[in-house]
């Protein structure tokens, strides 16, 4: 008779343990049959659903932290806003530190008739590769100069990210007539 009584004291527990139910977080235990010259009492089994989580009042809405707006660095050629699709590696990081302390602006030259490069001011750690550019790339050059593309290059450069609503075209407009003013920022999203 003990065996019985365990064996229902092991079942009864046997939903909280494995954690298994229903939509109700209930969960079906067959039912028992006593063995023979024994009676079984019938005793329904229940668990328990679980408790309904708290709801945040107003007064703890307004103790909680603000959400931190998230900014994202902008790019102006020459006084033309570019938006620019940036790559997540260490050197973009570094950049964007360096432009959250305050908007960073370098003077381009033109190079070689596909190219505008200007120096950034200080070296950004890189990742080299052999790249093949086209026309609103932007890379780093050497660790310490920005290169932004209207035609295309093959060189050793670390990608920083793509110029994506201007045109081959266009970035020949707005770079190929001389030197320019590149703008970086730091813009609340």
């Amino acid at each position: 008779m003990w065996k019985n009584a365990l064996l229902l004291l092991l079942l009864a527990a046997l939903p909280t343990l494995c954690a298994c139910g229903g939509p109700t977080g209930a969960a079906e235990v067959p039912a028992l049959t006593a063995a023979p010259g024994e009676t079984r009492a019938e005793t329904p089994m229940q668990t328990e659903a679980p408790a309904p989580s708290a709801k945040e009042t107003p007064a703890q809405a307004e103790e909680a932290e603000p959400e931190r707006e998230e900014s994202q660095m902008q790019m102006k050629i020459g006084g033309t806003a570019v938006q620019v699709l940036w790559e997540e590696n260490e050197s973009v990081a570094a950049l964007q530190e360096l432009v959250e302390q305050g908007p960073l602006t370098i003077q381009l030259s033109m190079y070689g008739g596909f190219e505008q490069v200007g120096p950034i001011g200080q070296t950004l750690p890189r990742s080299d590769v052999p790249t093949t550019t086209a026309a609103g790339d932007i890379v780093l050059y050497s660790g310490d100069q920005i290169v932004v593309f209207y035609g295309s290059n093959s060189w050793d450069y670390t990608r920083l990210g793509r110029i994506a609503d201007k045109t081959a075209e266009e970035m020949k407009a707005l770079l190929g007539g001389g030197d320019v003013e590149l703008t970086l920022s730091m813009e609340a999203e």
